[in-house]
């Protein structure tokens, strides 16, 4: 019985899938938005590795080692010389534990933790980015198959007064009232027209796996859009105003802070190196005298002191290239903001010659059904030729595919100016 269910769902036509379905579900099981988040976490990793690293380091360590001649198991001391006889072994075992801090780095790893955490922040802003982007891309691609379906649904209505043309043709043919040749010129026409059909079906089934692709999940049917076409009215300057909050835009800063703290850790190079390391222990043996195994418990804790004094402008390359690098982020700062001044001048100049190519695919339109009628009546009365009213048919249809792809065309303008904005996730 579970069979049969399961044999009669796999039947289920698949339910149609909305666009911000689709968004919502790749915004969170698309593969490009999980290895966002991937980097994301290695780099919070990162950031906890270099706050660790703060605290030291506690090892386990061992060793062993052959001596040509006898050693003690511990250093000697006047106490221990005048304590009495001293075990001597020439195989030496040690066994303990020993823990190593830095003290004083020169602020470096502070620098460093102050490093990655800005590196942590970037990642997310990336993954905004990220976001925003494969939002943009599947609306795209969304509008493409609407389009196409579309313009597919008024390519069949073409296909099927060409068939019906023909027949008529070659009716008129039959009772000799028509000349053959208008019999070839339709059926001509009318298997074009099929072929475009059969491309545009092809091509929205491939728009179709591209989609797929993107959101995670296989789309098989998608919901019409309401596409309302409206005057646009956009001010350049006012959208470039709201840029600073913009992800893109916060990311160089990021950057730019991030070269400041490089240029700080490179000169802690130039301060005192501060370590304290600490061991406890055993060291084993077997005495050379009375061939009896012996140990000794051995501790101490130091602490040491680096200043590098020379080393011939080592350190001073390592600050001027830090400073380098940060110049570099200004000026990438710099050209961030041009380009998307360029580019917001360009979507709002796209969202305009979309409205007016609307506006005159429009009036096209109007004008080519009136011509096809004219012509429809002209040929039936062997004032025109089959010529002029196949010729208007095809200007008919031409301008109705115009229409429909200028006005989701319009759409996806308007898209592009929400993903230059970040405006299309929510």
């Amino acid at each position: 019985m579970s069979r049969i269910f399961y044999i009669l769902l796999l039947t289920v036509p698949l339910f149609s899938s909305t666009l911000n379905g689709l968004t919502q579900y790749a915004t969170k099981h698309s593969t490009v938005v999980k290895q966002s988040q991937a980097q994301i976490e290695l780099a919070q990793i990162k950031r906890e590795e270099s706050r660790v690293q703060q605290y030291g380091s506690l090892d386990l360590v061992g060793d062993y080692t052959h001596y040509n001649t006898p050693r003690t198991l511990m250093p000697l001391t006047p106490t221990i010389i005048a304590s009495g006889p001293v075990t001597t072994t020439k195989d030496l075992f040690s066994a303990g534990m020993a823990y190593n801090v830095p003290l004083f780095t020169g602020f470096a790893q502070t620098r460093q933790i102050e490093i990655d955490n800005i590196a942590a922040q970037m990642s997310t802003a990336k993954a905004r980015l990220t976001k925003e982007q494969l939002v943009y891309n599947i609306r795209s691609l969304y509008l493409s198959i609407l389009a196409q379906k579309e313009i597919l649904k008024a390519q069949r209505a073409y296909t099927h007064a060409l068939k019906k043309l023909t027949k008529q043709i070659a009716y008129e043919v039959k009772v000799g009232k028509k000349a053959k040749i208008d019999l070839f010129k339709a059926q001509s026409d009318s298997q074009a027209s099929q072929t475009q059909q059969e491309i545009l079906a092809s091509n929205i089934e491939m728009t179709k796996a591209t989609l797929s692709s993107l959101v995670g999940k296989r789309v098989e049917k998608v919901t019409p859009l309401r596409i309302k076409v409206k005057k646009p009215r956009y001010s350049v300057n006012k959208l470039y105003a709201k840029a600073s909050g913009l992800a893109k835009v916060e990311m160089e800063d990021m950057a730019l802070a991030k070269a400041d703290k490089m240029i700080a850790k490179s000169r802690s190079a130039k301060l005192p190196q501060v370590n304290l390391s600490s061991y406890v222990g055993k060291n084993y043996g077997e005495d050379e005298a009375s061939k009896s195994w012996d140990n000794e418990t051995l501790w101490q804790v130091g602490v040491n002191v680096k200043w590098n004094l020379v080393d011939f402008g080592k350190r001073d390359l390592g600050v001027q290239q830090a400073k380098i690098a940060k110049m570099e982020a200004t000026f990438k700062k710099e050209q961030t903001l041009l380009d998307l001044r360029k580019l917001l001048t360009q979507g709002v100049e796209k969202v305009k010659q979309s409205y007016a190519e609307y506006l005159g695919n429009s009036a096209q339109l109007r004008l080519s059904k009136k011509s096809e009628s004219i012509e429809k009546v002209r040929y039936a009365n062997d004032v025109a030729t089959l010529n002029d009213l196949l010729l208007a048919k095809g200007k008919r249809q031409l301008a109705q595919a115009k229409l429909i792809e200028s006005k989701y065309n319009y759409k996806k303008s308007i898209y592009y100016l929400d993903y230059l904005l970040e405006r299309g996730v929510n």
